[in-house]
């Protein structure tokens, strides 16, 4: 008999969903990253079965499990041993395919899951009902770091900022040398591009966001706020500076729109923007779909660490969230050749070269 495998993803969904069930709590998160002491106790917790939606009500001592053909109770404890199990094998194992522990496979049967990730279409994980029926479900992501993390924005080629090169007309060999490589998912390949362009009396200036609707959703946080970003993914090749706060600390100093030095320092113009723009990816911004301001059905986040502990942030707690997310996001370079960037490319009589704007979290 074949043994029941799965990718560390969707194992890792399963922790998470089991040891909420199994705690009956969550705590909430600082900006740091770390547990902030408030905890917030879960009435149910709302997840999308292969039969649709599945209620499990935390009980004293069972878990109430509602749904189109179930009407059953089952220990809670029993959570706790399973994502105990599930977490120790995650732990455990460094491959991307992961084999069910001893009993799991059992368990799955009983509650009668088969889908190890949750099939929604709008990107949340599942909801969870706070102290008692008569609160909203909140609607929640899993962000973990047991398993590849996603990233807060991975736009692919509908998040490319331009930048059309002036300063000397090349010639087509010298394009054709200019992007010339044997390595082309390599995105250092992309800053040595840059350097050979300015060596030659190239200048790269910013021009415009490559598609159009993702151009209307950055004016929405500014109409000067695609600038910002191409500076600062420039300075991410050039200068191998990833990480959000930093990256806006530099521009703090270069000051790419020219503003009012007491704008930036008494009133943090930059930091503010930035961290509107996380918290707009947060709550559901895409850069390939309209965005009105309206958040999405996401309104939070499950932040796990190495070792499984977990933190949750909440819309409704705002400034934490974002600061949060400002101190822990970074800049990362894509695939080229996927993403569509980093090369010399001619349209209207004019040389555009691309960067890709992706933001994952920090490794730590």
């Amino acid at each position: 008999m074949d043994m029941l495998t799965a990718t560390r993803r969707e194992w890792n969904e399963l922790y998470v969903f089991f040891n909420l069930l199994a705690q009956g709590r969550i705590v909430l998160g600082n900006e740091e990253g770390l547990p902030s002491g408030r905890v917030l106790p879960i009435f149910q917790v709302t997840r999308q079965e292969h039969d649709g939606e599945r209620r499990y009500t935390v009980e004293e001592a069972d878990i109430h499990v509602e749904g189109e053909q179930m009407d059953e109770r089952f220990p809670r404890e029993d959570f706790g041993t399973v994502a105990a199990m599930i977490l120790d094998t995650l732990k455990r194992e460094r491959n991307e395919e992961v084999e069910a522990p001893e009993g799991v496979e059992g368990f799955l049967d009983a509650l009668k899951i088969y889908d190890m990730e949750a099939r929604t279409d709008d990107r949340t994980d599942f909801y969870i009902t706070f102290h008692d029926s008569s609160f909203p479900p909140v609607g929640f992501r899993i962000y973990s770091r047991l398993c590849a993390m996603m990233p807060l924005l991975d736009g692919g080629r509908t998040a490319n900022l331009k930048f059309e090169q002036g300063g000397i007309r090349f010639s087509q060999p010298a394009v054709n040398k200019i992007n010339y490589t044997d390595d082309p998912d390599n995105p250092n390949e992309v800053a040595r591009r840059m350097l050979y362009i300015e060596s030659m009396g190239g200048v790269l200036k910013y021009n415009d966001v490559a598609d159009k609707v993702f151009r209307s959703n950055l004016c929405m946080i500014d109409l000067n706020f695609p600038r910002v970003l191409a500076e600062m993914v420039r300075l991410m090749h050039l200068d191998n500076v990833s990480r959000v706060d930093e990256l806006t600390a530099l521009i703090e100093e270069r000051n790419p729109l020219k503003i009012k030095e007491e704008l930036i320092r008494k009133h943090g113009y930059y930091r503010y923007k930035m961290k509107e723009f996380l918290l707009a990816l947060a709550l559901g911004m895409r850069p390939a779909k309209q965005y009105d301001g309206t958040d999405s059905a996401v309104a939070g986040f499950v932040m796990v660490d190495t070792e499984g502990r977990m933190v949750a942030y909440r819309k409704t707690e705002r400034q934490v969230f974002a600061d949060f997310l400002f101190k822990h996001t970074r800049l990362e370079k894509g695939h080229p050749e996927k993403d569509k960037y980093g090369y010399l490319e001619r349209e209207n009589r004019a040389y555009y070269l691309k960067l890709n704007l992706k933001i994952g979290f920090v490794k730590r």
